[in-house]
C-alpha cells in the first residue's frame, strides 16, 4: 500500500454545524494524519475557480453559491491510500446513498451541503492541495 496525500474539506454545513472536530476525529480514528490545515471563508471567485471542472454541470452556480456562503476548513490527510481511506470515511456523494457510519450518512442534508470534500484521485489531490496550501504551509 502507498502512502498518499489527499486534499479533505468541512463544507460550510459542517463548520457552521459545529462538525469540525467530529469530522477530523473520525480522520484520525482511521490513521489519517492531518499535514496541514486552515479555515478561509471562499469567495464566489474562488469556488468558481476550485469547481472549474464543473462548470459545465447544472448544479455549479448552486454548488459554488453555497461553498461561498461561509468558512470551510481545508486540510491535507496523509495516509496508506489515503484517497479510498478519506472517499470510504465521506460516503457516497448522495448521502441517501451513503453507507451506514459514514460521515455523509451521519450528518448530511442534501445533496450539495453534504458535509466534506475530498479528492477523487492522486492527480486531482495534487491540484486541490496546490489550490489551498503554499510549500510553507505544508508540514
Amino acid at each position: 500500500m502507498a502512502i498518499e496525500q489527499t486534499l479533505s474539506m468541512i463544507k460550510p454545513d459542517g463548520v457552521q454545524r459545529g462538525l469540525i472536530g467530529e469530522v477530523i476525529g473520525r480522520f484520525e480514528k482511521a490513521g489519517l494524519k492531518i499535514k496541514a490545515m486552515k479555515m478561509l471563508h471562499l469567495t464566489l471567485a474562488q469556488a468558481r475557480a476550485f469547481y472549474a471542472v464543473h462548470r459545465e454541470r447544472p448544479f455549479y452556480d448552486s454548488l459554488t453559491g453555497f461553498m461561498s456562503s461561509g468558512p470551510i476548513v481545508a486540510m491535507i490527510l496523509e495516509g496508506e491510500n489515503a484517497i479510498q481511506v478519506n472517499r470510504d470515511l465521506m460516503g457516497a456523494t448522495n448521502y441517501r446513498q451513503a453507507a451506514p457510519g459514514t460521515i455523509r450518512a451521519d450528518f448530511a442534508k442534501e445533496i450539495e451541503a453534504n458535509i466534506v470534500h475530498g479528492s477523487d484521485s492522486p492527480e486531482t489531490a495534487r491540484t486541490e492541495i496546490a489550490f489551498f496550501f503554499n510549500e510553507l504551509e505544508k508540514v
